[in-house]
């Protein structure tokens, strides 16, 4: 497998869906939205790999290095090779879920790659690519969706927080914090991850109102990849979603997501932002979901191939690659070792995850209450009594 070729990946369709079956596709003309947004995103690398200025946010980026743009671009292939292979293993059986990233990889690591070591970070599900960015151990990732752990981490010793499920919830977490950490002095920020799907959820509105009022140095960060499982971003917002943070009194960015420099100038400037005592920002990284939702998600019933492909050709990795080509940032050489490297991290995830143990079935009663309940005691036994009811039709 390249490095690339899974930018160009067919969703497939989920288990519970039927060949032949033709659902009404809510499509939408591609070319026609991005008339009407090219011109607010913030862009440093076009989509053909040509850096372009921009006098606001240019200086965030002015002394980064060829080494570090081959970071940038290793991380996003790393990130992408395990992200495939996870997706493989859910479809062995080996995963009960898998939330796919393809497609987001320069927002998660240049924003990922923004932060400061002491900065704190509340991601939801799909932050695979920032997890890589604050240390986490892949591996950790996957025992998680393979029900073997709640998380696999200590959140304080990467001050990466465990993902999240209930949606837009964090970002009322990362608030309080951010309140805390301003409250001690200290010279940090936060910053919480949420779709666009998230920004409808309640949760949201109320992070936003009290990081304004409270001056909270935190930026809420806003993958938009345009649907919300089945919903496209026009049914959460009659606006951008950027623009929303006008009404709360800080200010809101849209970045071209797809472009990783984009993403880490405009990161850059809202952490530092906050760092200053000077509030909250909504960063919208403007992106695309190529894949599934999840794997239990079939994306063939809403939307069409031709909406898709647009985006492929914005892929970010390809983007990143062509301009360190065209500046001679980056040889054959290093190409190629990348993907060996690549091969052998997922080697490395699906070793690892073949190792774990299966989840103990009676762990999810456990920690309920922190003194038992008879209810739940109750509902122990029943359990018991029908995993014991295999092991006797098979005595029979």
């Amino acid at each position: 497998m390249t490095v690339e070729s899974t930018a160009a990946r067919t969703p497939r369709r989920s288990a519970g869906s039927k060949a032949g079956t033709t659902g009404t596709k809510r499509t939408r003309t591609t070319a026609k939205k991005d008339a009407g947004t090219e011109h607010q995103l913030v862009q440093l690398l076009t989509p053909e790999g040509k850096r372009v200025k921009n006098a606001e946010y240019d200086k965030y980026v002015a002394g980064i290095t060829p080494e570090e743009l081959r970071g940038l671009y290793r991380d996003m292939v790393l990130t992408r090779r395990f992200d495939a292979e996870a997706t493989s293993l859910q479809r062995q059986g080996e995963l009960g879920l898998w939330a796919s990233l393809l497609g987001q990889e320069a927002a998660q690591i240049g924003s990922g790659r923004a932060t400061r070591e002491d900065d704190y970070v509340f991601p939801t599900y799909r932050e695979h690519g920032v997890a890589w960015c604050r240390g986490v151990d892949p591996a950790n990732l996957l025992g998680m969706f393979r029900g073997v752990n709640n998380g696999g981490w200590d959140p304080n010793s990467n001050n990466f927080q465990l993902y999240t499920i209930v949606i837009g919830s964090q970002t009322l977490h990362a608030t309080g914090y951010a309140m805390g950490v301003a409250k001690d002095g200290a010279d940090s920020a936060v910053i919480a991850y949420f779709g666009d799907g998230a920004s409808s959820q309640g949760d949201v509105a109320e992070s936003f109102t009290f990081s304004a009022v409270y001056n909270a140095p935190v930026v809420f960060f806003c993958q938009n990849n345009q649907w919300a499982i089945s919903e496209p971003t026009e049914k959460q917002s009659r606006v951008p979603i950027y623009q929303r943070a006008q009404g709360f009194g800080f200010p809101g960015v849209r970045v071209d997501g797809n472009d990783v420099l984009g993403v880490l100038a405009v990161t850059r400037w809202a952490l530092e932002r906050a760092r200053r005592g000077e509030g909250p920002t909504l960063v919208e990284a403007f992106t695309y979901r190529m894949g599934a939702h999840t794997t239990s998600d079939d994306p063939t019933r809403y939307r069409g191939d031709e909406e898709r492909q647009a985006w492929e050709a914005k892929d970010p990795i390809l983007r990143l690659r062509r301009y360190l080509e065209a500046s001679n940032h980056a040889d054959e050489g290093f190409f190629a070792e990348l993907e060996a490297e690549s091969e052998a991290l997922g080697k490395r995830v699906r070793e690892a995850v073949r190792a774990m143990p299966d989840p103990d079935h009676f762990a999810i009663f456990e920690n309920a209450y922190a003194d038992g309940h008879a209810l739940v005691d109750e509902e122990r036994a029943q359990f018991a009594a029908y995993q014991a009811s295999f092991a006797d039709e098979g005595g029979n």
